[in-house]
C-alpha cells in the first residue's frame, strides 16, 4: 500500500468510527502496562507510543507519573481524538502525525511502545525502513515492546492484510541488536465481542 493510501485510510477509519468502536480498542491496556512496568524506567525517560492514535496508553502513562511522552501515528485524527479526550494534559504530550516507515526522531528515546503497527507492514521494504527508524531512536539499553496478531490469529484487520509473528519470526526481522527478555499473550476482546490472538515481546536493545 501506498503511503498515501495508507494514511487516507487510516484518516478514514478514525472520522467514521469512535475510538471505542475500532475493533483493536482497549479500555484498560493491561499486558502493556505489566511489560513497561518491568523495564524499570526513570518518571523522565523519553517514551514513544507508535500507531498510538486514539489508545488511552498515553492517558494511563500520564497517571503513573511520566513526563516525557510522544504518540505517533499515521492519522491526524486519531492524535486528535486522544488530544480532545486529555483535555489540559494534552499539552504535555509530544503528538506526531507520519507514517512510521518515513519516520525520523529528533531525540533518542528508552521505550519504543508498538501495539499492533509493525504486523500491518506486509512489504519487506517497509519492515526494513520500520527497524532503521527503531534503531535510530531507541538508544543502547533501551526497551522495545511490540503487540502482534499471532500465529493462529487473525489474517486481516481492519480490511487490510497483516503478518503474524512467533518470537523467532520477529526476532529474524530485528535482527541482532535486541534481546528478547520476555513474551506474553493475550486474547483480545474486540467491541464487536470477537476473540483475537495477541502476542507480546518485549526486547532490550544490546547493540
Amino acid at each position: 500500500m501506498q503511503d498515501l493510501d495508507r494514511k487516507a485510510h487510516w484518516q478514514n477509519v478514525y472520522k467514521q468510527k469512535a475510538a471505542t468502536e475500532v475493533s483493536w480498542f482497549q479500555a484498560k491496556p493491561t499486558i502493556s502496562l505489566e511489560l513497561i512496568a518491568k523495564c524499570h524506567l526513570e518518571p523522565s525517560a523519553p517514551i514513544i507510543d507508535v500507531g498510538g492514535g486514539a489508545s488511552v496508553l498515553v492517558d494511563q502513562l500520564i497517571e503513573q507519573g511520566y513526563t516525557n511522552l510522544s504518540v505517533l501515528d499515521i492519522a491526524g485524527a486519531a492524535l486528535a481524538k486522544s488530544a480532545k479526550r486529555l483535555g489540559e494534559k494534552a499539552g504535555a504530550v509530544n503528538w506526531v502525525e507520519s507514517d512510521i516507515t518515513a519516520f525520523s526522531p529528533d531525540t533518542p528515546v528508552t521505550l519504543w511502545h508498538d501495539r499492533a503497527v509493525f504486523h500491518f507492514l506486509t512489504d519487506a521494504a517497509d519492515r526494513q525502513r520500520y527497524v532503521d527508524a527503531l534503531k535510530n531512536a531507541l538508544c543502547p539499553g533501551g526497551h522495545l515492546i511490540i503487540a502482534a496478531f499471532a500465529v493462529g490469529g487473525p489474517e486481516k484487520c481492519s480490511g487490510l492484510p497483516i503478518v503474524q509473528y512467533d518470537a523467532p519470526k520477529l526476532k529474524a526481522e530485528l535482527g541482532e541488536c535486541f534481546k528478547l527478555l520476555e513474551e506474553r499473550s493475550e486474547e483480545h476482546i474486540t467491541p464487536a465481542q470477537r476473540v483475537q490472538k495477541f502476542a507480546y515481546f518485549r526486547f532490550e536493545r544490546i547493540a
